[in-house]
């Protein structure tokens, strides 16, 4: 049997880059998954169904907290956004180091019920690299730029309720500080032990 995984909360304002980062790690590196939410809001053109989320109406959705299904979730205006235990649970028996994509709030709920849970966050470089990487998306007028970058500031503010904290500024180095992180979490003597139980018995075995 596998040893279990670790679980990873990774949370950034939005434009700061953290599901590129964790979707460029997914193809350096084997042994990941990415926790796929559940929510009541309609799919937006292209997004597929457990891919991009799993979407479900709004009496299914509260049928599940009455479960006691999710990890954490939370009501954004008229819509549900969660994260479901069982998929998680499942993937993390299996082997795979887990990345639960939420916001500060969301992970303060997960680290309630998951205190092993290691945080991550990303910060943008400066403002002005995060206003550029919002306005070239090219979809919002000036005033939800605006409104996101007053988001963005607040959601930053949280950085330091976290583990690590990764500064975004070159790519390819962020990807390779965020794979630092989670081989070193591979390379936990609990980990380890459960990993190599049967190599490292024989090694320590007497000879008599």
């Amino acid at each position: 049997m596998p040893p279990k995984g670790n679980l990873y909360i990774i949370s950034a304002p939005s434009g700061a880059g953290k599901t590129s980062l964790v979707r460029a790690l997914m193809e350096r590196m084997d042994g990941l998954a990415f926790s796929v939410s559940h929510t009541t809001r309609p799919p937006r053109p292209g997004e597929v169904d457990g891919r991009d989320y799993h979407f479900v109406d709004h009496a299914a959705f509260e049928a599940m907290i009455e479960e006691g299904a999710f990890l954490e979730y939370a009501r954004v205006f008229d819509n549900y956004y969660g994260t479901a235990r069982a998929s998680v649970e499942a993937e993390l028996v299996a082997g795979r180091d887990v990345f639960l994509d939420i916001d500060w709030q969301g992970a303060r709920q997960v680290r309630g019920v998951w205190p092993e849970a290691a945080g991550i966050f990303v910060l943008p470089p400066s403002r002005e690299a995060l206003e550029a990487r919002l306005r070239g998306r090219g979809q919002d007028s000036d005033e939800v730029i605006a409104r996101r970058m007053r988001d963005a500031v607040s959601e930053s503010a949280h950085y330091n309720e976290y583990d690590y904290l990764i500064i975004n500024e070159d790519f390819d180095t962020a990807v390779a500080e965020l794979g630092a992180i989670v081989q070193a979490g591979r390379l936990r003597l609990a980990r380890q032990e459960a990993a190599h139980a049967g190599r490292i018995a024989a090694l320590l075995a007497s000879e008599g």
